[in-house]
C-alpha cells in the first residue's frame, strides 16, 4: 500500500513540474511574439475604429516602426537582432512586390507609403517571424545538434526563396526542396532550455509547427485586412491550407538565415 502512495505522489509531482516547465516555455514563447502580437493587436484596433489624419497602412508603418524602437530601446531587442529583421523586413518587401504584381494577393486600401501597391508596413509581416525566432533563440538557449555545413545551408535557402518567385514561369519544385530538407536536416536537432532542463526535438518537425500557426496567424491577419487574396474580395474565408505548405518553407528560409548569421557571428568571436 506504501508502495502505491509513494508511485501516486511520484507521478502528482511529475506532472506538477511537466505543467510547470510547460507554462514557462509558454510564457517565454509569448514574449518572443510580443512583436507579432503587436502587429496583430494594431490591424484589429484600426480595423474597428478609423484613426484620422493619416490612411491605415501608414498608422500601422508608424505603429510598426514605434514598436521596433521602444523594443531596441528598452533592451528587449539587440542591434544585431535589430539588423537581422532589417535584413528580412526587405526580403519579405521584395517578395510583397512580386507577388502583388502577379495578382497573388492585393492591398486595396489607399496609402502614401506605397511602393508599387505595396504598403511598407508589409514588410514588418516578415520581420515579425525572424523577431520571434531571435528572441526565442536566445530566451531558450537554442542549439544545434548535427547542422548541415554552410556550402549546403546557403543554396538551399537561396533556392527556396528564389522558388516563390520562379514556380510563376517555370515549375513549381516546392516539394522536391521539401524533400532535401528532410535528406538533409534529417539527422539535425534543436535543442532549448526551460528552467535549465534541456529538451530536444527534430529541426524538420519544428518547421512545420511553426508554419502551421503562421497560417492560423495569416487567417487573422487577413480577417482584420491586412492583405487581401482573390477569393477574399466580396466576403472573408478562411486561407487555403495548401498555403501551409509555403509558411512552412519561408520559415525555413528564416530559420536558415538566422541560425547562419549567428554561426558566423560565434565563428568570429572564437578568432
Amino acid at each position: 500500500m506504501k508502495q502505491n502512495e509513494f508511485q501516486s505522489k511520484t507521478s502528482k509531482i511529475q506532472l506538477l513540474h511537466s505543467i510547470k516547465q510547460l507554462f514557462h516555455f509558454g510564457w517565454e514563447q509569448a514574449l518572443s511574439c510580443l512583436f507579432p502580437v503587436v502587429i496583430f493587436a494594431s490591424l484589429a484596433i484600426t480595423q474597428m475604429i478609423p484613426l484620422p489624419f493619416l490612411p491605415r497602412y501608414d498608422w500601422l508603418l508608424l505603429i510598426f516602426l514605434m514598436m521596433q524602437w521602444w523594443m531596441v530601446r528598452s533592451g528587449l531587442e539587440t542591434r544585431d537582432e535589430l539588423k537581422v529583421i532589417t535584413l528580412f523586413h526587405l526580403i519579405g518587401l521584395a517578395l510583397e512586390i512580386f507577388k502583388v504584381y502577379m495578382g497573388s494577393w492585393s492591398y486595396p486600401d489607399e496609402g502614401y507609403f506605397k511602393i508599387f501597391g505595396v504598403p511598407l508596413y508589409s514588410g514588418f509581416m516578415y520581420a515579425s517571424v525572424a523577431s520571434y525566432l531571435c528572441q526565442g533563440w536566445r530566451r531558450l538557449n537554442v542549439d544545434l545538434v548535427k547542422w548541415p555545413p554552410f556550402i549546403v545551408v546557403v543554396p538551399l535557402a537561396a533556392a527556396i526563396y528564389l522558388n516563390f518567385f520562379t514556380h510563376h514561369f517555370l515549375i513549381d519544385i516546392r516539394w522536391f526542396l521539401a524533400g532535401l530538407v528532410i535528406i538533409i536536416f534529417l539527422k539535425t536537432w534543436v535543442t532549448y532550455e526551460v528552467n535549465r532542463i534541456r529538451y530536444r526535438m527534430p529541426l524538420a518537425f519544428a518547421f512545420v509547427l511553426i508554419g502551421f500557426f503562421i497560417w492560423v496567424a495569416e487567417n487573422i491577419a487577413t480577417f482584420f485586412g491586412a492583405w487581401e487574396y482573390p477569393g477574399q474580395t466580396e466576403v472573408w474565408s478562411l486561407v487555403h491550407i495548401g498555403k501551409v505548405s509555403s509558411w512552412v518553407l519561408l520559415v525555413i528560409v528564416s530559420f536558415l538565415i538566422v541560425a547562419t548569421l549567428k554561426q558566423v557571428k560565434e565563428g568570429k568571436g572564437k578568432n
